[in-house]
């Protein structure tokens, strides 16, 4: 080896070298699997710098994903309140011992300061346990024990919608994220979510949390990819029980409505413009992932 060619190795060992670029994929019935359109997209942050490559989700993996959810919803709704709350509130542990990774995500995909990306984060964390606290307590609020006139005793009690199709928020990657899915599983409901498609770096790295917490593989599928494109599959899918659309445009959730009406599905209502996620939240979203089911038990033997 020639002294030139000896030199110019020891300058791209010495910081001069490529980065190996990630590719990210989806998290679908708690494993990691490609897309199987085969399908990447390049994700950057907002000066146009790469970041890395993530997958572009398919109607198929919009399919495996609703199976998945399908699959894993009797036991996660069938699980104690108590225990919902326990497995929710292990993955705030999570997202607190990885918060470094979600501020520096944060900041990239939102172009903020580390200053307001971290107040972002911590914002994120202390939803997921408001949340997760209110697993055990949702029956007690929002349940009833109802006055009749005979002999016998009347409870209202509220139970999970079933699968929760979420567009998620395209602005907010992580305290949007959470706001909108938190409440899903917190109320026994399983989800399928489309990240934001110009942000989803924190949204991969939850799933990653989710993996590799106490929650059950299936109960939370996050896709990566356009929610014009999935969000249709998501609105007709006749195993999708409510539709969250946030994350669309306002022409698009027309659509999405007319998708949803061919199933009888529940489309929540949002606003035209993305909310204010910094806002305290209430129990808006909770209650409208829960049915409310009415129990007549006669008195006496």
């Amino acid at each position: 080896m020639s002294e030139s060619t000896q030199s110019e190795t020891v300058s791209v060992s010495n910081g001069n070298r490529i980065s190996v670029a990630k590719t990210y994929k989806l998290y679908i019935g708690g494993a990691f699997p490609r897309s199987e359109s085969g399908r990447v997209y390049p994700v950057t942050d907002r000066d146009g710098k790469f970041l890395a490559n993530a997958a572009h989700a398919s109607r198929k993996d919009v399919r495996d994903a609703v199976v998945a959810a399908r699959k894993a919803f009797s036991g996660w709704s069938g699980a104690t309140a108590y225990n919902r709350g326990q497995v929710l509130y292990r993955v705030a542990e999570m997202l607190e011992g990885r918060r470094a990774q979600f501020v520096s995500e944060v900041a990239a995909s939102e172009g903020l300061a580390p200053g307001p990306a971290e107040s972002l984060v911590d914002a994120a964390i202390d939803r997921w346990v408001w949340y997760a606290g209110w697993t055990d307590k949702i029956a007690s609020v929002l349940g009833a024990a109802n006055p009749v006139a005979g002999p016998y005793f009347s409870f209202t009690v509220p139970e999970p919608t079933g699968v929760v199709g979420v567009l998620a928020p395209q602005q907010s990657s992580l305290l949007g994220l959470v706001s909108v899915l938190a409440p899903v599983l917190a109320g026994g409901s399983t989800a399928v979510v489309v990240t934001s498609a110009e942000r989803p770096l924190p949204a991969i790295t939850l799933s990653e949390v989710l993996a590799t917490s106490d929650l059950p593989g299936g109960v939370a599928n996050v896709l990566t990819g356009r929610a014009a494109e999935l969000g249709p599959w998501l609105a007709s899918h006749g195993d999708v029980n409510a539709l969250d659309p946030t994350g669309a445009t306002p022409e698009d959730r027309v659509t999405l409505a007319r998708e949803a009406a061919g199933t009888v599905k529940r489309v929540l209502t949002v606003p035209d413009a993305e909310p204010d996620w910094t806002q305290t939240p209430d129990l808006s979203r909770l209650r409208r992932y829960l049915e409310a089911k009415t129990v007549w038990h006669p008195l006496g033997v």
